[in-house]
């Protein structure tokens, strides 16, 4: 599939998604520092897991090598934590993991269906129009390798995004580019090139309003989706 045929493809699915709202009865959001359950206004106005819905979208349109891939990484998950009780289950262990590791970082754990997505907002992770990670984000993304290394039955899909200001290219550019520099700390700290994919959606999903200053600093993220696979 082309890249643009994507990007139409997985924009059509996220702005579904936020119309219909049905994610938002699935979706559980945890306050990264307290740990409590809640729904944020802005999620609820804006959609909540568009970012999510493009990566799902996405994955769903690979081709055959893709599903090689997961034969591979369920190869290579001896050793890890075993999908012994299901699914359902399996992930669960995983987000409690991920939200007792991230506490007091600045990070979202967002719970849809069988899927886990990590908000990382831009203003923890990059300096202003920078792709390069800020050395203080490097403990938080340590946290997530920790629990990544145990729960090996998951895909990793990094995903950029930013605020409306500056061109189309621009945005995406610079997306492609945030999402590259996460993938590629988890890599180098051992994390299974195999599980993990790296996609910029520039501008496209934005999940508040980009005309405030807090709305585009809440634009301004990376996503790591991680997602199931099985046999």
């Amino acid at each position: 599939m082309s890249a643009n045929r994507f990007i139409r493809t997985a924009t059509k699915v996220a702005l579904t998604t936020a119309l219909t709202g049905s994610l938002l009865a699935g979706c559980t959001t945890y306050d990264a520092y307290t740990g409590e359950q809640k729904t944020s206004a802005t999620a609820i106005g804006a959609g909540v897991g568009a970012g999510l819905a493009a990566v799902v979208a996405y994955i769903n349109n690979k081709d055959d090598a893709s599903r090689k891939r997961n034969q591979r990484i369920l190869a290579a998950a001896a050793g890890g934590a075993a999908i012994g009780g299901g699914i359902g289950y399996y992930m669960d262990a995983q987000e409690a993991k991920l939200r007792q590791q991230l506490r007091g970082t600045g990070v979202s754990v967002e719970r849809e269906g069988n899927n886990i997505n990590l908000i990382m907002p831009g203003n923890i992770t990059f300096a202003t129009a920078q792709s390069e990670l800020n050395p203080e984000f490097y403990p938080v993304l340590d946290s997530v390798v920790l629990v990544l290394k145990e729960y090996k039955q998951t895909l990793v899909v990094v995903g950029g995004h930013t605020d409306s200001d500056g061109s189309d290219s621009y945005n995406q550019n610079l997306s492609e580019l945030r999402a590259y520099a996460v993938s590629n700390y988890l890599a180098q700290h051992e994390i299974d090139p195999v599980r993990l994919e790296s996609l910029g959606f520039g501008e496209k999903h934005p999940i508040a309003p980009n005309n405030t200053a807090s709305g585009k600093q809440l634009n301004r993220r990376v996503e790591i989706s991680l997602l199931p696979v099985t046999g």
